[in-house]
């Protein structure tokens, strides 16, 4: 299959992302997208990504635009940096998908690219190559305005006298998460770096990681593990116990750490935010960063004062206000992040002087699970999830064994709800050939069990791992 743009980004294999196909879409995207007279450019840590950067950097200085090399970092560094020249951006990477395949992430100077850009992208593909010449350059200062981003505003003694483990694997974030630990007062322990890179999933975690994180932290007594995705824009962090809290956790932490009062957050997230006063609305959409963003940008047009927070399942964080922080303002970064919803949790409950995993357990009653059947054509996994949204009868033989059902939910897969409050949703990957399995429950351990449950039906039905 060709590379396509999925729910955050163009993904392909590496063998299929070729120097001609790199220069075709970014000549398009400079064609059809402002750009503001450069572009920033951004790779992860996987093998192929220097490879691919010069290709995008060499298209950039065809097209006469300046390439700004700023080589491994974050995905949410680099946007910053771009958005505050006023400037497009292009990020390497295929985030947490393994290393066979890869992808671009665009960004105008405003942000994150829309689906209309996109679009626009898609149809300007093909034109005659551009034949102007410019420069290119390096920079070195993102990075350090990352770091700084959070030390200004929370503090440079907001978490000290905690122990927190980082799990760097192949994350472009490893080093930046023991700096922006450590100028905050914690003791960082760094884990498990690798050079080769590890596809980790921070929706999907595996059981030997589970059990890895968990004897990290009775070996280290450590307060908290923290990790992130290979291009550092989604979190993963563990309470003392070593267990994995979720991301839908995480943002509704953060954003009433910080104030907000209006939250974007697609359909797959957990539904404990109705129940939290602290929040005046909590509007859903489908999974991708772009909806959100778009669903955050429709919500401060209708109230421009609004304190409008956006994050993903995944747990990246998205601000779209300029929010008090313990220190000083957190100024607004719409790009799903993965520090601040890091950082902000593990503050607020310093400041509460609870653990991690007791802040967690003061929110309203309801948990997910989630698991993923890996090589599975997207057609495959669409087809089932259709014959099992026309037909009632294929459902409750799907679904045989949880409570009658009482709604279907189509905003993106097929989300199904029963009687006992159960929740199963199920869905197409948008970035790989797999097919998602999410579960809300009132009890943990039934949200575990019923996702396993429907994980082996899936695997059953479309004959994946």
């Amino acid at each position: 299959m060709a590379p396509k743009f999925g729910t955050s980004g163009l993904r392909g294999l590496v063998t299929e992302l070729t120097d001609e196909l790199v220069a075709d879409h970014i000549h398009a995207f400079i064609a059809a997208c402002p750009t503001g007279g450069a572009v920033h450019i951004g790779e992860d840590l996987r093998p192929s990504s220097p490879a691919i950067a010069d290709a995008v950097a060499s298209a950039v200085t065809d097209a006469g635009l300046t390439a700004i090399r700023h080589g491994a970092l974050p995905t949410p560094a680099l946007a910053l940096a771009s958005m505050t020249a006023g400037q497009a951006a292009v990020m390497i990477t295929g985030s947490h998908i393994p290393a066979d395949r890869h992808g671009l992430k665009f960004y105008v100077p405003s942000g994150e690219i829309s689906k209309d850009d996109e679009q626009a992208i898609t149809a300007a593909l093909g034109q005659p190559a551009p034949s102007k010449t410019a420069t290119a350059q390096t920079d070195a200062t993102a990075l350090p305005a990352y770091v700084d981003r959070y030390v200004s505003a929370f503090g440079a003694g907001a978490l000290s006298g905690l122990t927190i483990g980082v799990y760097q694997h192949s994350s472009v974030a490893r080093d930046v998460m023991v700096d922006v630990l450590t100028a905050l007062g914690a003791t960082p322990v760094p884990l498990a770096r690798s050079d080769v890179f590890i596809p980790v999933d921070t929706e999907a975690v595996d059981p030997d990681t589970q059990l890895m994180l968990a004897d990290w932290a009775k070996t280290h007594a450590l307060d908290a593990i923290v990790s992130t995705d290979g291009d550092g824009d989604r979190p993963m962090v563990a309470g003392p116990d070593g267990a994995i809290i979720p991301g839908d956790i995480l943002g509704p932490l953060t954003a009433q750490f910080l104030g907000a009062d209006v939250l974007i957050t697609p359909i797959s997230s957990n539904s404990l935010i109705d129940d939290m006063a602290c929040f005046t609305s909590c509007d859903r959409t489908r999974i991708g960063s772009p909806f959100v963003i778009a669903g955050m940008e429709n919500a401060l047009a209708q109230n421009p004062a609004a304190n409008v927070g956006g994050y993903e399942a995944n747990g990246g964080f998205l601000l779209g206000y300029t929010a008090t922080a313990p220190a000083g303002p957190l100024p607004p970064l719409m790009t799903r992040d993965s520090l601040l919803p890091m950082v902000a949790p593990l503050v607020a409950a310093k400041a509460q002087q609870l653990t991690l995993t007791a802040l967690t357990a003061t929110l309203p009653p309801c948990f997910t699970a989630a698991g993923r059947v890996q090589d599975i054509p997207t057609d495959k996994s669409s087809a089932l999830i259709a014959a099992l949204t026309a037909d009632g009868a294929a459902r409750a033989a799907f679904f045989e064994g949880v409570d009658a059902e009482t709604a279907v939910d189509l905003t993106d897969g097929l989300r199904v709800t029963f009687a006992d409050g159960a929740v199963i949703h199920l869905r197409p990957s948008g970035n790989a050939p797999e097919c998602r399995c999410y579960v809300e429950h009132a009890n943990p351990d039934t949200a575990k069990s019923l996702v396993e449950a429907h994980l082996a039906k899936l695997a059953s039905q479309l004959g994946g791992e």
